[in-house]
């Protein structure tokens, strides 16, 4: 063999080995790249999870009319929304609670008794937990974020500058 057909074997080994480097390395960009969309996707739903959550809390609250009909209650030893309301002489309760990693809805007389697993789930979540304020303010507490929420028909209430706030 030839001087210069060793030199030739040795450079298209070396190009190879180039190649295959090149190769495995935009291989792993892309793999780095699925791994990083695949989390961003991941936490932008479960940001608009929790923002769908508390617009849902939010809209149920201030439609209904009667503050003194909603309140945060227990329900099987976690906090939950409560809604009552009279229907031909019968009280009803309405109780948006968390359980099992989802939001659940359950609409039944007050004087009965449900679990937890008998609600309608509305949406997937990791928490949700409710606080009663001062005024009538409901807190609400979804995954990493937080809302206040004033019912409709409350007592008027002041805020630093004296002035009213609904």
């Amino acid at each position: 063999m030839t001087k210069y057909a060793k030199g030739q074997k040795v450079e298209n080994v070396i190009v190879l080995l180039i190649f295959c480097a090149f190769a495995v390395s935009v291989l792993m960009v892309l793999m780095f790249g699925a791994s990083i969309y695949k989390n961003m996707t991941e936490v932008s739903r479960e940001g608009q999870n929790e923002r769908t959550t508390l617009s849902y809390i939010r809209t149920k609250v201030k439609n209904d009319d009667d503050a003194s009909r909603i309140y945060v209650g227990d329900f099987h030893g976690q906090s939950a929304l409560c809604f009552d309301e009279e229907l031909g002489g019968i009280l009803y309760r309405t109780v948006v609670y968390h359980y099992d990693g989802w939001v659940f809805e359950l609409f039944s007389e007050a004087e009965l008794e449900f679990y937890p697993e008998d609600g309608t789930r509305i949406i997937r979540i990791d928490s949700l937990e409710f606080e009663s304020l001062e005024y009538g303010i409901i807190k609400v507490y979804a995954g990493e974020m937080e809302l206040l929420v004033y019912p409709r028909g409350g007592r008027q209430m002041r805020n630093g500058l004296g002035t009213e706030v609904a």
